[in-house]
């Protein structure tokens, strides 16, 4: 069969890891049974000039005294802890659901069947066991809490995992796992990555897990809800828009969709020392965005297309940890038609 009868110029996958917006709570760490909404608050504030001045400017004194008095007037948002609590407590839900060996949407019978043979050999010979393994190490070591996991004094994190068969629950120090690798050893764990692995797996099964996670902050401390992104600027009085669900402060399912999907050690760079990266989301490009990069390039034969395009149609790839790096692409779905001119 000629390659141009096995592409599928439409071609999609829905993600598999669905997680709701994070809703956030302060309480207290001696006291968790009563949390109430945390809510943002609008501050106005008088800022200094700090930025890269040109250098007819910072090179007369004149020039450079009259720019640093001008006053940087901001108006942002801001969050915080009650004066009476220590704890913040952010709740949110992941849905994790089956049937990965079919795409949403697949305008070529040739490439679906060559696609779901591949799939379903995946499954067959792991299982999804590693990839459930790494994404139930970045619930249990708290990743998802970004900014606010710094300088935390202690994190528990409760896991309610239930479907048609299923309803346990579980409870992890996150302070006992780290955020650098997936070498972590816990029962409680392997049985919370088994559930997951089992719905990754299965044809048409999910698994719901509710997430609540409790981090000792001090009292009154800040907390960080997801930042807005302002696209019309021109409209906006704040420098600084944070995100709120019905005056609850919030985090995006983005951002903790990006979290959990954290799980990327096989990119070339991982084992560098002069690399302090760690983990990153699997993305088909590896991309970073804060740090400018793409760690995973077409260049170097690498990058999810690279591996995909071959894989689906019956080649064998070089290593199982590119197998899992492709897996771990379709669980985050998206769109990989393929041009058919």
């Amino acid at each position: 069969m000629a390659k141009k009868d096995n592409i599928a110029s439409v071609l999609a996958f829905e993600k598999k890891l669905v997680p709701s917006d994070g809703y956030m709570y302060g309480t207290n760490w001696s006291n968790k049974a009563q949390v109430t909404p945390l809510t943002l608050k609008e501050k106005s504030v008088r800022g200094t000039i700090s930025n890269r001045l040109k250098a007819a400017v910072k090179n007369d004194p004149a020039k450079l005294n009259a720019e640093v008095e001008k006053a940087n007037l901001q108006r942002v948002d801001a969050c915080s802890l009650g004066t009476d609590q220590d704890t913040l407590n952010l709740q949110f839900t992941v849905k994790v659901l089956g049937g990965i060996a079919k795409p949403s949407a697949c305008n070529n019978s040739y490439f679906r069947q060559s696609y779901a043979a591949a799939a379903n050999s995946y499954i067959q010979q792991y299982g999804f066991t590693e990839l459930a393994r790494r994404y139930a190490t970045n619930i249990a070591n708290a990743r998802f809490l970004w900014r606010n996991r710094v300088g935390a004094e202690q994190i528990e994190v409760i896991v309610k995992a239930k479907n048609s068969t299923v309803d346990q629950t579980f409870t992890f120090d996150a302070t006992t796992f780290t955020t650098r690798h997936f070498e972590v050893e816990s029962p409680d764990l392997q049985k919370l990555a088994g559930l997951v692995a089992a719905a990754l797996a299965s044809e048409d099964d999910f698994l719901l897990l509710d997430i609540s996670c409790f981090v000792q902050m001090g009292r009154a401390q800040e907390v960080y809800p997801s930042e807005e992104l302002v696209l019309d600027k021109g409209k906006s009085e704040k420098s600084k828009e944070l995100y709120h669900v019905t005056d609850v402060a919030a985090m995006h399912s983005q951002k903790l969709g990006n979290a959990l999907r954290t799980i990327d050690t096989w990119y070339s760079e991982f084992d560098d020392p002069e690399q302090t990266v760690g983990p990153i989301a699997v993305e088909p490009y590896g991309a970073v965005t804060n740090l400018g990069k793409a760690f995973r390039t077409p260049k170097d034969k690498q990058d999810f297309y690279s591996f995909f395009d071959g894989w689906a149609r019956g080649e064998k790839l070089n290593s199982e940890n590119d197998e899992h790096y492709v897996m771990a692409t379709l669980v985050r779905g998206g769109v990989f038609g393929e041009s058919d001119k």
